[in-house]
């Protein structure tokens, strides 16, 4: 046995667990400069199978953190879903194709679909070139909260203390470790250690579906193989999803007397992947399938639905992923939904670290990600009913159909259409500016002409999850002399201290915002109030000089011509739209709650730098404007 050694360290953040959710985490909050560590009890990463669905709106969040290229390189692309239903001589047909993704904003309208270790090494690779690695095997045995009120408040405190024992060190060598944490994210799964050591409760049930899943290379003359595939059968349900290279996933519902022992429950000694295979063979005739390599990769499972009563404790123990949603996987929402929880937490860890916003910001989080998750169980019964159900047949009309099920959740299983409700962070009472961006929802893809070279930028590729909120000013026509105005006043205004822009003060580091001009001239000229504290990644509303990208934008978000402003969060969805000349309310939009207390302002910075614009009047010859409040 080893021998009981002890060594004591603090960290900003511990994160237990180190699937998609947790490295998700560790990941954002290690390109955000936070003091992180990660540790996990297994002694290697996932090497096959587990999760593989990517839904279009995570595809957009790896865009924003720089991961979509290698998603294309790596992961296959699924663009349309067939559907088979029983013939009339006692096998399936194919009854329809459609659409594998019906999320019309989408940008990458289809699902992508790679193994979950290849996703973790996305993370990991993204997180070595931060200096952090996941520790492992090494597993949490105790764990202490803070009561102090005072302690708990005090972002710069560390009330977590956490007891790691560190399974694979030599005899002799340091085994455990006491961890003094400011905060600690339980990314541990459906049987997370950390979520019971505080009494947190799972809600729910558990159906009687019973479902086999199988990775492996076909050899089968099913016809639409490489698609996504909804099959009934009179045998029982079956789904296909295409994998990379050659591999092909497997669904297969299983019935009672496959898997059950006398008593009723599961034997999974019952069950390995021929019973599987013999199973889909039943529900796919009169096709064939069957394998000439060795199965990459099985498991069973029975659907539970579940979502934990509460996601924190005091804001400095939070749980995520499946440590507080569990569901059926057919939808592909479980690894896009466990990444999505903590993308949505680590921007806002990130601002309370820094001392930019009160630690009751992180309330927000089980706030919106509580309410999607419940939409999610929602959405997964009926979901998990339409494959699980009967068929609709001629002779059955009351039976489902998988068509309707791709065309009535397409929005809710692609991501797109995640929605976070009216908060401190989402405020719509101006929503009529920008009638046809919905707050509270991602900013929507468009793209637009950069001033400086007139080159096609995609809007969302200027919302990055790099912790900046991004300000939009949408100056509407800057060619109107009176609009012109009215803009140069709004610069103004913006630099007095009393207003936010301002009044967070500078510094030398991160910034705070990101500010923007967007314009809807089709032109730019020298009076163009290009002084706005801006980036050079100013756009416009015109197409590019081929005509092939670009153009209407104003109309696409529903902006008129008098302009509007839009608060995207760090996270890309949008948090508020304002009414152009409207200083007061986005000072409002920023309340106390926000600050480290009333009293004290931000310490942050404001990006201000320079723009480079082209003369109309003389193509060839540059000229670099500074903000004409820059001092």
């Amino acid at each position: 046995m080893p021998t009981s050694l002890t060594k004591e360290s603090d960290v900003d953040v511990l994160v237990v667990g180190a699937g998609p959710a947790g490295l998700m985490c560790a990941m954002a909050l290690a390109r955000a400069g936070v003091n992180v560590r990660i540790i996990d009890q297994r002694p290697a990463k996932v090497g096959a199978g587990q999760a593989d669905g990517i839904q279009p709106r995570i595809v957009e969040v790896f865009q924003s953190y720089g991961f979509a290229d290698r998603l294309f390189k790596e992961a296959v692309q699924v663009h349309m879903a067939a559907f088979y239903n029983p013939g009339p001589n006692g096998g399936i047909v194919r009854t329809g194709r459609a659409p594998d993704v019906t999320a019309p904003t989408a940008r990458w309208a289809f699902e992508m679909a790679l193994h979950q270790g290849g996703i973790e090494q996305i993370f990991l690779d993204s997180m070595a070139s931060n200096g952090v690695e996941v520790e492992r095997p090494v597993t949490p045995t105790a764990i202490e909260l803070s009561q102090d009120e005072s302690v708990l408040k005090d972002p710069k405190s560390h009330p977590v203390k956490v007891v790691l024992h560190n399974l694979g060190v030599p005899e002799g060598s340091l085994d455990t470790e006491i961890v003094h944490a400011k905060f600690l994210i339980g990314c541990d799964g459906a049987h997370s250690w950390v979520r019971r050591q505080f009494g947190i409760v799972m809600e729910g049930e558990q159906t009687d579906y019973i479902w086999g899943v199988l990775d492996l290379i076909p050899d089968t003359d099913f016809p639409d193989i490489r698609n996504r595939c909804a099959v009934h059968s009179h045998n029982g349900s079956c789904m296909i999803i295409p994998r990379e290279g050659d591999l092909v996933r497997l669904y297969v519902q299983l019935a009672d007397k496959d898997v059950l022992d006398g008593k009723g429950r599961v034997d999974k000694s019952k069950v390995g992947p021929e019973t599987i295979m013999e199973v889909a063979n039943k529900s796919l005739y009169p096709y064939k399938m069957s394998t000439s390599h060795p199965i990459d990769w099985w498991t069973l499972y029975i659907i539970g639905q579940r979502v934990s009563n509460k996601y924190s404790v005091h804001e400095r123990v939070l749980i995520a992923g499946d440590a507080c949603h569990t569901h059926s996987p057919k939808a592909g929402q479980g690894m896009n939904a466990s990444m999505n929880d903590t993308h949505n937490l680590a921007w806002k860890l990130t601002h309370v670290l820094r001392g930019w916003a009160d630690i009751s910001l992180l309330k927000t989080y089980e706030f919106e990600r509580r309410k999607y998750a419940q939409d999610l169980i929602n959405f997964d019964k009926k979901f998990a009913a339409l494959f699980s159900g009967k068929p609709r047949t001629d002779d059955s009309d009351d039976g489902v159909s998988h068509e309707e099920a791709f065309q009535t959740f397409g929005l809710f299983t692609s991501g797109i259409g995640v929605h976070y409700q009216p908060s401190a962070i989402v405020d719509d009472r101006h929503q009529s500016y920008a009638s046809k961006i919905l707050i509270g929802q991602r900013i929507p893809p468009h793209i637009f002409i950069r001033a400086a070279d007139s080159q096609p930028i995609q809007l969302q590729d200027l919302c990055p999850s790099d912790t900046r909120f991004k300000v939009l000013v949408f100056t509407g026509d800057t060619t109107n002399q009176l609009q012109l105005k009215s803009v140069k006043t709004l610069a103004e205004e913006m630099q007095k201290p009393e207003h936010f822009y301002q009044r967070f003060g500078h510094g030398n580091s991160s910034a705070v915002f990101e500010v923007l001009a967007i314009s809807s001239a089709t032109r730019w000229s020298r009076t163009t109030p290009m002084y706005l504290p801006s980036s050079d990644l100013t756009g416009r509303n015109d197409e590019d000089m081929y005509k092939r990208a670009g153009g209407g934008g104003y109309e696409a978000f529903g902006v008129d011509v008098h302009g509007a402003i839009v608060v995207v969060r760090p996270d890309g969805y949008v948090g508020t739209v304002a009414p152009l000349g409207n200083l007061e309310y986005l000072d409002d939009f920023l309340p106390p709650s926000w600050r480290r207390s009333p009293n004290q302002r931000f310490i942050g910075l404001i990006t201000l730098r320079l723009i480079t614009v082209q003369h109309r009047d003389s193509p060839s010859r540059y000229t670099t404007i500074r903000n004409a409040c820059d001092t």
